[in-house]
Formats: C-alpha cells, structure tokens, sequence
C-alpha cells in the first residue's frame, strides 16, 4: 500500500535512544506515524544515510532499531557504491523511505550525482512516504540554516525545493537555529518558511502543509513570514502528539 496523496514528513524528531550509547536506538513514534501516512501494516522502510557517508555502524544501528518490530528494513548506500543493482526499482517498492541527518549540502550532492532527486521525486508522486530529520527534513525544501560548512550556522539554499518553503531544524535545541533562521528570511536569503522544534514534525500532502506533529508533549512547529518591515513573524502552530507506544 501507498499513501493516497504525496506525502512528505519533515521532522525533528526520529529514533529513540537507550542508555547503552550512541548506537542504541529504537524505532520511534515518528516512524509508526510514517507507517500510519503509508496504510501498510507490516511497512517497508528503507534508510538512507549519505549525510553521513553511509557509516555501518549507523546502517547497523538502524537494522537494530527495527528488529522485531512491524517494520521490514532495508538501506540503500552510495558510499563507496551502491548496495543495490536497480536502485529506482528498490525506492519505489519501499511503503517509507527514511533519510538520516547529517549534512545538507552533502547529501544533496551525492543524491544529484546518482540521480537519486529524479528517483526520489518519482517515488513521492507514486505514494512513497518520504520522511526524516535534520538533514533528512531540510533537503526537501529550497533550504534552511545548517552546519554543513562548520559550527557557526550558514544559509543553504540548493535544497530539492518540491516544498517551496524554508525549513528550520533544531529549533530550539540549539542556541544559532531560531536567530539564524530569522536572519536567512529578513535579509531574503531564505523565503518564508516553517521551523520544528526537536520532537516535532511536518506533515506535508502535495506541497500543503496538513498538520504538525510530535513525538512528546512540548516539542512544536512554526510558521516564519517575513513582515514588509522586513522583521520575521514567527507564529506557534497547533502540534498534535503522537500516541504511539515507544
């Protein structure tokens, strides 16, 4: 099964971390509710990790992440080549493709040398649920504020841009995102756009925005719209929580 309609979840928000490390994680309220977007029961979900470099500990730590669960996983790499021989066959047979954060910049580029955006893109229109986060949430849109280039956050603006918006991750996570991301649109670096706090996610049906929502109570989206005196106005959006059990 299929969403009835493109579907893009842009979050904040994604696995659920134990204590035992980095690479003890767990599928999340944000994934069932990716599954929920799909209609499939037993979901296909593959993860995509070029914002990384396709690290196998990460791939490991996601395979982990849905053992025993409803989900049936699987990864596509590109580095140091691809694991899959017909790479717009596996996408499109996929209920969820998953993307993992990183950098921006990064994993817009490698996905254009693979003609990975023209496959993706294809898979969207299909009913394909694309979702992620942080990277993951900004590639979808003209762009965001990101770490790409180094710790102090800068513009980027070559995102795939399907979702005419601006896209601001981490909201109120780190300290840079809510400033540099009003910057970007006052100066009209970037155009109007949406903002999520950590735990938070976008729903978008076709280019819409549907709703927003969140894997725990407090976490919220916001709309940023640059006001003719060329301040930002940021507007709290109703966030529904996630019931899913962890």
């Amino acid at each position: 099964m299929t969403a009835d309609a493109p579907t893009i979840l842009a979050t904040s928000a994604g696995f659920r971390r134990g204590p035992r490390g980095p690479y003890d994680v767990h599928a999340g309220p944000i994934h069932r509710f990716a599954a929920e977007l799909s209609g499939a029961s037993n979901p296909k979900i593959c993860v995509l990790t070029q914002a990384t470099g396709d690290p196998q500990t990460l791939i490991g730590a996601c395979y982990s992440a849905f053992a025993g669960t409803e989900f049936r996983p699987s990864h596509l790499a590109l580095f140091p080549m691809p694991n899959v021989d017909d790479i717009r066959a596996h996408l499109l047979e996929q209920d969820v493709i998953w993307v993992e954060g990183g950098s921006v910049a990064n994993l817009c580029a490698v996905w254009r040398a693979h003609g990975l955006d023209e496959i993706l893109h294809e898979a969207w229109q299909s009913g394909v649920v694309l979702a992620g986060i942080s990277a993951g949430s900004i590639c979808w849109h003209q762009g965001g504020c990101t770490d790409s280039y180094g710790p102090e956050l800068r513009g980027f603006t070559d995102g795939l841009g399907w979702l005419p918006y601006s896209n601001g991750v981490h909201y109120d996570g780190e300290a840079q995102r809510r400033p540099k991301m009003h910057e970007l649109i006052a100066t009209g670096t970037l155009g109007d756009g949406y903002a999520t706090d950590d735990g938070a996610g976008l729903v978008y049906r076709g280019t819409d925005l549907a709703e927003v929502v969140a894997d725990r109570e407090g976490p919220k989206g916001y709309e940023l719209k640059r006001a003719a005196d060329g301040s930002v106005v940021e507007t709290p959006l109703p966030t529904r929580v996630l019931n899913y059990a962890a």
